[in-house]
């Protein structure tokens, strides 16, 4: 799933369901809200989620876990956009971000797989910084809701095709933007 903002006065979502594990896509959906929150750092949730939420709820196929671009409990409240998602779904979910919100972390090794921890200033972990494709920048991987974070950075990898993004977040941006 990946929510985008546009124009300002609605916020679009996309949606991308693909078969485990080939990613064979089986159902796309967009849907469009008006925007009822203004942008607050840290608050993107209750900007964003009414739009993921209105895609979601066009779904025919079933789901088994969402991924979703944003962050999980690698968040300054420790509850992301992925958490509120999977809340209100009780879907397992799973936070994949392209940059770092809130906590510390060194840069894991160069090769797909290597992976190193997020942690705040009292040493919680939050997530894993996650190399998903060689000699790429890291994905922020976290929990969102009903799995673990070693579950959530195997699955984000086994997602993770021809690029370094996870095929149905690769997928769902393009579609975002059609």
């Amino acid at each position: 799933m990946w929510p985008t903002r546009t124009g300002g006065a609605r916020a679009r979502a996309a949606v991308v369901v693909c078969r485990w594990p080939e990613m064979e896509v089986l159902e796309e959906r967009v849907a469009e809200e008006p925007v009822r929150f203004p942008y607050v750092p840290g608050l993107l949730s209750f900007r964003e989620a009414p739009a993921a939420l209105a895609a979601l709820s066009k779904l025919s196929h079933p789901i088994d876990c969402l991924l979703v671009d944003g962050q999980g409990r690698a968040h300054p409240r420790r509850f992301g956009l992925a958490c509120h998602l999977g809340l209100w779904t009780g879907q397992p979910t799973i936070g994949c971000a392209k940059s770092r919100l809130y906590g510390r972390v060194s840069s894991p090794g160069p090769e797909k797989g290597s992976r190193e921890p997020l942690v705040d200033a009292n040493g919680e972990v939050l997530g894993s910084a996650v190399t998903t494709r060689d000699r790429c920048k890291p994905l922020y991987v976290s929990v969102g809701h009903r799995v673990s974070l070693e579950e959530a950075v195997e699955i984000v990898l086994a997602c993770c095709r021809r690029t370094k993004h996870p095929e149905p977040l690769r997928l769902a941006d393009r579609l975002s933007k059609a």
